[in-house]
């Protein structure tokens, strides 16, 4: 005879498994390794319109495991490794690149021509601009005392008139400009970073910054937000504060997007932001102290062009801090690395967060979220991730210690680079894939300019379901991505029978794109195409 379970076993059965059944279905994704060991920690990341990437940690970690090239040694230094390096997407390798002085915790920006323009760092790199030009022989060029102010955990955003705004960073309650011109020499007091600011925790360092179609900018700082006017210097409106009052910025790393913007007969109607995961307000000290709050689980998404903008509050399938979110070419959002518990700083994040999660912007609330494939690499304080023409995203480092430590240590300095591919890349979903005819790849176009786009489908295409977006590649570090924004075209009609056209009309103007760079993709039934580049000036 068989004794029925009590009611106490059963709800110890429901436990049980409750503790171990996933936050949502997995539905997706895989990861491959690309390289083992690059010689360094991947702390910073920017793709270059070459499909190039440079990436670098920091110049006083110690020796790295790559060397410089010709036996070349920094000034005044024993130190003869390299802590930048070029990846060549291609061929999945890597070239050292000689940098002088210290760009820890330093921000950056394209210019219109794809140089990347890297402002700051610390100590000897504090007010020093490099630039870097990609090319086989080329290093990075330094520009001593391109600042006036020191710059360490800043954000920089691109301008429409080509400049960049380089706003905050420690104890930098202020912003400036790169380049500098006549009237724009001085850094200019900015009043809502002293206003945000935590002095025990200094938790409005990176601040969310993002440029809409107004030509202001919306500005996050711990919980707080406001819209900008940088020309005026001018406070234009201030956003109720995210509810909670739970910190989201460095160190209390959470992470913000623009969500896709989708312009109409020349015009952007709806213009929302996403601010996901951080860490409770206690956090910073309980983790200096060895204990380790748990992360927060929430995201926050405000419309900000509405007349009276509210926050909406989501749950996220788990807890998040330290996390990158990456805009994908089909408008969703990939929430990637980071840990649940603890904050940004040495040995103060736990619990590595191995899923990434989807957030699909366009479904319902209480739909959006879909769990993907987990990684076997922790990625914990300094990784990150970008976005590659292809579709697929890189993603690297991961060092929550001073130097470079590998053994006998919580998550060791991680040297690889992964690659995760989306779930639109299965391979069952080819015959859904656009193939891009034309224009080629590096074509350059005009604001408010027609383009034709010739493409290819497999299977039956669905002409109803057909994108076209652009993608700006952002500077990735501290799990934010500086400029990224994503663009859905206005498009006409899709004809053909083989071959299709679609023709799509260029942004207005370089407040919705600013100029300079942009990965363009056609997408079909959610699934991209492998991009083209396109220059829009």
């Amino acid at each position: 005879m068989i004794t029925p379970p009590s009611s106490l076993n059963l709800l110890l059965l429901l436990i049980v498994f409750l503790l171990h059944a996933p936050p949502c279905p997995t539905a997706g994704g895989t990861w491959s390794m690309l390289l083992p060991n690059i010689g360094i920690s991947a702390m910073h990341m920017q793709l270059l319109p070459n499909d190039r990437v440079v990436i670098y940690d920091r110049t006083d970690f110690g020796t790295s495991n790559i060397s410089l090239p010709d036996g070349k040694c920094r000034p005044n230094s024993k130190d003869c490794s390299a802590h930048s390096v070029e990846y060549d997407v291609a061929s999945n390798s890597v070239r050292p690149l000689v940098v002088l002085t210290d760009f820890w915790c330093s921000s950056g920006s394209l210019t219109p021509d794809g140089t990347l323009t890297q402002t700051g760092g610390n100590a000897d790199g504090a007010l020093v601009v490099r630039t870097y030009k990609s090319c086989d022989t080329c290093d990075w060029q330094e520009i001593r005392n391109g600042l006036v102010q020191k710059r360490w955990y800043a954000t920089n955003h691109f301008l429409p008139d080509g400049r960049q705004i380089v706003i905050g960073g420690r104890k930098a309650f202020n912003y400036e400009f790169f380049p500098k011109t006549m009237s724009d020499k001085k850094a200019v007091h900015f009043p809502f970073l002293v206003q945000t600011n935590d002095p025990h925790i200094e938790n409005n360092l990176y601040p969310f910054v993002f440029l809409i179609p107004d030509g202001n900018l919306f500005i996050f700082a711990n919980t707080r937000a406001v819209l900008f006017d940088y020309v005026k210097n001018h406070v234009v409106r201030t956003f109720p504060a995210i509810p909670g009052d739970e910190p989201r910025n460095y160190p209390s790393t959470g992470s913000a997007v623009l969500l896709p913007m989708r312009i109409v007969q020349g015009t952007v109607a709806t213009v929302e932001v996403l601010v996901c995961g951080g860490a409770p307000r206690s956090a910073f000290a309980n983790a200096i102290k060895g204990r380790f709050d748990g992360a927060l689980d929430t995201c926050g998404r405000i419309r900000i062009s509405d007349p009276d903008p509210k926050w909406v509050m989501e749950t996220m399938p788990m807890a998040r801090v330290m996390s990158d979110m990456l805009l994908l070419p089909n408008g969703d959002v990939l929430i990637i690395n980071g840990g649940s518990a603890g904050v940004a700083g040495w040995e103060c994040g736990r619990n590595p967060v191995l899923n990434p999660v989807i957030y699909r912007p366009g479904k319902p609330v209480g739909s959006r979220f879909v769990m993907q494939v987990p990684a076997t690499i922790p990625r914990m304080y300094h990784s990150t991730a970008i976005l590659l023409r292809d579709g697929r995203v890189l993603v690297g480092g991961s060092n929550p210690h001073d130097k470079y430590e590998f053994i006998n240590v919580f998550y060791p300095t991680e040297l690889s680079l992964e690659e995760f591919s989306p779930s639109y890349l299965d391979s069952t979903l080819s015959g859904l894939r656009p193939v891009i005819i034309s224009p080629v790849n590096g074509v350059t176009t005009r604001y408010r300019n027609k383009m034709i786009i010739t493409f290819a489908v497999s299977n039956n295409l669905d002409t109803k379901s057909v994108l076209v977006t652009m993608v700006a590649p952002p500077f990735n570090t501290h799990s934010f991505s500086m400029n990224q924004r994503l663009l859905v075209l206005d498009s006409g009609i899709v004809s053909g029978s083989s071959n299709h056209q679609v023709t799509v009309t260029m942004p207005p103007s370089g407040n919705i794109a600013p100029t300079g760079n942009y990965i363009l993709f056609v997408v079909h039934k959610d699934i991209p195409s492998e991009g083209i580049w396109i220059h829009i000036q």
